[in-house]
């Protein structure tokens, strides 16, 4: 199923490809300026999403919700935080200090141990199948309720990530820009021909599609269609620049750091700052049934910096009250450290686990949840998928009661019944 799903996102390359081959809409120039002009300010700030994803599950043990002192504690140790009494790994020094922005939700317990229906149920809410459909995720349902149709820059961009997530039966406007790498940005973003000829080209295209349309109509058609539309706002609107990341200062580069993770940290905030609401970045590699700590020290470097610059800058900028910045993967690992292969590791871990949410307007330097003495079992606080799920919608302003129909005309609620949002949070 994961191919299906990556299969379903747009890739943008391909289609300014072909838009540079034969072209698009330039007639509908109506339409076009109108995609151009932003919404005028209402006075109060949409909220909007970083999403943070750390690909394979990290071990919360080994990250926020250590152990000292127990049987499989492992080799790190806890350091102290802006929040007197809250404690995280020696190994995130950075994101301890911003704690106090911070929330740590340690009675995460989910029902999901393989990789894809993890992933699957924790970006949309449900159990992968269920139904006969292909649920929207968090970034599409964001991008329908909090996105804008008259702004050039997508509403959902996802980077740096193998799986992806997108709109399901939200239909293609509501799907993901896929960015592979944020240091090469969107590739093609600039026409091959000169205005005037790349304008013809476009006219000839939007003939050619015109006329199929009325002689085919079919709801493929028309994703291709719009899926033409966005791609040439977004070739021709200056706000395109948001995904250059080369135009910021050397210092504030070398901040974010070198990796393919910092970059993406990076691009978020810029597009974050451009209005888009929804971003999702990955950092891969957390899958450590071995080597396990040889590997969560090495990838807790590589995010540490990041994501606490991230979060600085959306505190000095005024954005981090209306931006929601989620760190979490599928699930945690197991409190028990297994030799796979010779070396320590832990394996998949739903029943147990930790995230991170920061922002959004959420009251800081809090723990919610409690495991016990070997991070085994919630004892305290339990939250599942879906009360999470639902927390994040209340935060952003989204009713996640609401039912969006299906192409069928089945109506299918934003998360599933049995949600209650955690009071502590949305109170």
């Amino acid at each position: 199923m994961a191919n299906v799903h990556r299969s379903l996102a747009c890739s943008r390359r391909e289609l300014l490809r072909f838009a540079a081959a034969g072209a698009s809409f330039t007639s509908l120039s109506g339409w076009l300026n109108v995609l151009a002009t932003r919404a005028a300010e209402t006075g109060v700030k949409p909220k909007s999403c970083i999403l943070l994803w750390m690909e394979g599950g990290a071990s919360h043990k080994d990250t926020l919700d250590l152990k000292p002192g127990t049987k499989d504690a492992g080799e790190f140790k806890p350091i102290a935080t802006s929040v007197p009494g809250i404690e995280i790994s020696e190994h995130l020094p950075q994101i301890a200090k911003q704690m106090h922005h911070g929330v740590l939700l340690r009675g995460m317990s989910t029902s999901q141990g393989a990789h894809g229906p993890a992933r699957y149920y924790m970006h949309t809410g449900y159990r992968e199948g269920s139904g006969g459909l292909v649920h929207p995720s968090l970034g599409a349902i964001a991008s329908a309720e909090l996105g804008k149709a008259d702004v050039a820059l997508p509403n959902f961009v996802s980077v740096g990530g193998k799986f992806g997530y997108g709109a399901g039966f939200l239909g293609v406007r509501h799907q993901p820009l896929i960015i592979e790498d944020a240091a090469k940005g969107v590739a093609n973003l600039r026409p091959p021909v000169d205005g005037l000829r790349f304008g013809e080209r476009l006219g000839l295209l939007e003939d050619m599609e015109r006329g199929l349309l009325r002689t085919a109509t079919s709801q493929a058609g028309h994703d291709h269609l719009t899926t033409y539309q966005r791609t040439v706002a977004l070739l021709r609107s200056k706000e395109a620049q948001a995904f250059d990341i080369e135009r910021e200062h050397a210092s504030v580069r070398a901040a974010y750091g070198e990796s393919a993770f910092g970059r993406g940290c990076l691009l978020a905030r810029r597009l974050n700052e451009a209005g888009v609401p929804f971003v999702e970045v990955f950092s891969n590699g957390w899958d450590t049934h071995k080597d396990n700590f040889p590997r969560v020290k090495k990838l807790s470097g590589t995010i540490d910096a990041p994501i606490a610059r991230l979060i600085t800058e959306l505190e000095s900028s005024g954005r981090l009250d209306s931006t929601l910045v989620i760190w979490m993967g599928e699930f945690g690992r197991t409190p028990k450290i297994t030799a796979n292969q010779g070396t320590p590791g832990r394996n998949h871990y739903p029943r147990a686990w930790s995230l991170a949410l920061f922002g959004g307007g959420i009251k800081g330097g809090q723990v919610i949840g409690k495991t016990d003495k070997e991070g085994a079992e919630v004892i305290e606080r339990p939250i599942s998928g879906l009360d999470f799920l639902a927390t994040v919608c209340s935060i952003l302003g989204v009713d996640y009661t609401k039912e969006n129909p299906t192409p069928i005309g089945r109506p299918i609620r934003i998360v599933e019944k049995g949600a209650t949002p955690i009071k502590e949070l949305v109170g």
